[in-house]
């Protein structure tokens, strides 16, 4: 089977790295919350450690604001993450993400007052931004075809490990004089990546593009460990879309194209749309809400394994992003979403009920139920089929214009949330359920979107 040489290895876990950060600055101001914010201390803890203060007052607002400027950064950098890709390439970009997650996270480190922190999370979020737009892009243009699905997962798969890292480190690190750890490490590591890059090979695809064959053939012959010069080269830059789809050849193979481009651009609407609708459907099935509840329906039903629960959901979604590693080219991507969907949607339906009827059995078995569903498909598919959907020339545009809603769906469902759990239940307890309901719809009405594009 066609595969990565060492050096192909090297080269995918060093692209793999953004999207850790990202998983790892998801989760780990809420691992700190506490410590960072002064509710946990006590008259023995040293007002400073270091000559940095052990905490930064911040009430929950306050807090709440801090952490969402993650997202708003996450927005900006996706919105921008194509010009950085056809600019610089797409090594360039990894390094622009690298540089703005090592500043941001070094800043918050040493941060003694709020709008340091502030700004510190600000750039982790636009490194966040950059980097989950060029990620699976990367992966997909050094990926041998064959594997091009099974390595593409790694997107999600890091993502998830960020995540499952923090919240192991908010055990040990989650004190007045260690907090800071947490983000000197996140620095350490972007700093390391930044300085590997010399020795990375930027992507064959985008080498060709901008008119370099033989540099293109010599990054292939470091990457692939059965490189066959004609068919690879040709293979190399295959999308997943039907010919008669593709662009017309007036546009050229350098030609780059931009936002408004894009959107004036026939031929290439259905990649947008798949896209758009895959990453609106990896937002509406719901996953914050869910994790929402799980903490406080998960932690009444096993009370002694309360503190840890957050972290066995983490496990849970780890260990069921193996299987699509392994199904995603034998099964196909459509499959995948399609399960994932299903499984999503009644799980939804078995949270409402559970809720509605104040039976925790059934709420707790339901949301297991869902974050496994949400990790064969929904999760990892939407990062795999974008650069595959679309040209070379057009992943850059298509990708950011996906993850900008990504971002945008992510803020939507957080902001209108609770407001409409509130309102459906009426300020009764035992009707909190339907709002679950509500979600099981959405996510119904976009997978149908998704499904009516992506043919494959």
């Amino acid at each position: 089977m066609p595969s990565f040489t060492l050096y192909g290895w090297l080269v995918c876990a060093w692209v793999l790295t953004v999207s850790f950060q990202y998983g790892y600055h998801i989760s780990a101001l809420n691992q700190l919350q506490d410590v960072l914010t002064c509710r946990r201390i006590d008259t023995s803890t040293p007002v400073h450690h270091m000559g940095l203060p052990t905490c930064i007052p911040m009430n929950d607002a306050t807090f709440s604001l801090v952490t969402s400027l993650f997202t708003i950064g996450g927005l900006c950098g996706s919105l921008f993450a194509n010009i950085a890709m056809d600019r610089y390439g797409r090594k360039g970009a990894t390094r622009l993400s690298s540089v703005c997650n090592a500043a941001g996270a070094l800043l918050s480190a040493v941060a003694a007052s709020v709008t340091a922190i502030a700004v510190g999370r600000f750039l982790v979020g636009l490194a966040a931004g950059i980097g989950i737009c060029v990620g699976p892009i990367y992966l997909a243009e050094i990926a041998h075809p064959n594997i091009r699905g099974n390595i593409g997962v790694g997107t999600q798969l890091a993502i998830v490990i960020g995540i499952m890292v923090t919240q192991v480190m908010g055990f040990g690190f989650a004190t007045p004089k260690h907090w800071r750890l947490v983000l000197f490490i996140s620095a350490a590591l972007s700093i390391i990546q930044f300085f590997m890059s010399h020795i990375i090979t930027e992507s064959p695809v985008y080498l060709k593009r901008i008119g370099l064959p033989e540099q293109q053939k010599r990054a292939l012959q470091r990457l692939w460990n059965d490189y066959v010069s004609r068919d690879s080269e040709e293979s190399a830059e295959q999308p997943l879309i039907e010919n008669e789809e593709r662009p017309s050849p007036g546009m050229g193979d350098r030609t780059t194209v931009t936002l408004p481009q894009l959107f004036h651009t026939p031929e290439l609407r259905r990649a947008l749309f798949i896209a758009v609708f895959a990453m609106t459907s990896q937002q509406l099935s719901g996953i914050n809400a869910v994790l929402y509840y799980s903490n406080a329906i998960l932690s009444r039903a096993l009370p002694a394994l309360a503190p840890y629960v957050s972290l066995a959901i983490t496990v849970v979604n780890f260990l069921m992003t193996f299987p699509p590693i392994f199904l995603i080219e034998r099964l196909g991507r459509k499959q995948l979403m399609r399960l994932s969907v299903a499984g999503a949607i009644l799980s939804h339906l078995a949270v409402g009920y559970g809720l509605d009827a104040g039976m925790v059995t059934i709420s707790s078995i339901a949301i297991t139920v869902f974050v496994m569903s949400f990790a064969v498909g929904l999760g990892p598919v939407p990062f795999v089929i974008i650069p595959e959907v679309a040209p070379s020339y057009a992943s850059s545009s298509i990708s950011s214009v996906a993850l900008s809603v990504n971002w945008i769906m992510n803020f939507v469902v957080g902001l209108v949330f609770l407001p409409l759990r509130n309102f459906l239940a009426n300020g009764d307890p035992t009707k909190e359920g339907r709002v679950f309901y509500v979600f099981a719809g959405a996510l119904l009405c976009s997978s149908l979107a998704f499904s009516k594009f992506y043919k494959r």
